[in-house]
C-alpha cells in the first residue's frame, strides 16, 4: 500500500532546469566549451559537481578539485541570481492542487532534489508547507542514479521504500527510484523514461486515485 509520494523538483514541480542550463552554458562559454541543450540532457538529475565534470569532459579539460569547486560555486551564484526572480505562478499547472489533495488524503509528501537550492525554490513558490520532509543536495553524498536521496526521504517521513511512489523527469532519477525499491511515475518522454512504472506528460496529468494501482 502506497503511503508516501516523493517529488523531484526541476521538471516535475517547476522549470528551474532552464536556469541551470543558462548558468552552465555561461560557464562553458568562459571555458571555451560548446554546450548545447543536447549536452544538457546528460546533466538532468545529477549533482552539481558531476555536472561540471561532464562539461569539462566535453572540452577535454582536467582541473584540480579546488578549481572545480571554485567553478561550481560560480555557476551556482549565477543560478541563484536567476531563481530569485521566480514567482509562485511559475509552479506547473495543477501541481499545487495535487499536493493539497495528497495531504488531504493522508499521504506523506516529500521532496528529493539534487539541487542545493531546493529550499529557496520551495519558499519562492510558496509551497514549502505542503512537504513533510525536504532532502536536497546538501544532505547526500551520492547523486542519482544512486538511491540514497530517495531512501533518505522515505526515512524522514517514516515510510518503508516499498510504500513510496516517486515523481521524476530524468532517467537517472527513475533508475534511482527503482534501485530504492520504490514505484516511479515518469514525467516527460516515454522514450527517455521507459523504465518508469507509469508515464505522464506532465505531473498534473496523474490522478492520485491511481496511486494504489501502480
Amino acid at each position: 500500500m502506497i503511503k508516501a509520494v516523493i517529488f523531484d523538483l526541476d521538471g516535475v514541480i517547476v522549470d528551474t532546469a532552464h536556469y541551470h542550463y543558462v548558468a552552465w552554458q555561461k560557464l562553458a562559454k568562459e571555458l571555451g566549451i560548446t554546450f548545447t541543450e543536447k549536452e544538457n540532457e546528460k546533466l538532468k538529475g545529477v549533482s552539481r559537481m558531476r555536472s561540471l565534470e561532464i562539461i569539462l569532459e566535453l572540452g577535454g579539460i582536467s582541473l584540480s578539485d579546488e578549481k572545480k569547486e571554485e567553478l561550481a560555486t560560480k555557476k551556482n551564484s549565477w543560478f541563484v541570481d536567476y531563481i530569485e526572480a521566480i514567482k509562485p505562478e511559475e509552479i506547473f499547472k495543477g501541481v499545487k492542487q495535487m499536493l493539497n489533495s495528497l495531504r488531504e488524503n493522508g499521504y506523506k509528501v516529500a521532496l528529493a532534489s539534487s539541487s542545493k537550492n531546493a529550499e529557496t525554490v520551495l519558499h519562492l513558490l510558496e509551497i514549502k508547507g505542503f512537504f513533510d520532509a525536504v532532502v536536497d543536495g546538501t544532505m547526500i553524498i551520492k547523486s542519482k542514479p544512486d538511491p540514497e536521496i530517495f531512501l533518505l526521504a522515505a526515512s524522514k517521513v517514516g515510510v518503508n521504500p516499498n510504500e513510496c511512489v516517486v515523481f521524476e523527469d530524468a532517467e537517472a532519477g527513475v533508475e534511482a527510484a527503482i534501485a530504492a525499491g520504490m514505484k516511479c511515475v515518469g514525467v516527460g518522454s516515454a522514450d527517455q523514461l521507459s523504465k518508469a512504472n507509469f508515464i505522464v506528460k506532465s505531473t498534473a496529468d496523474f490522478n492520485i486515485s491511481q496511486l494504489q494501482t501502480i
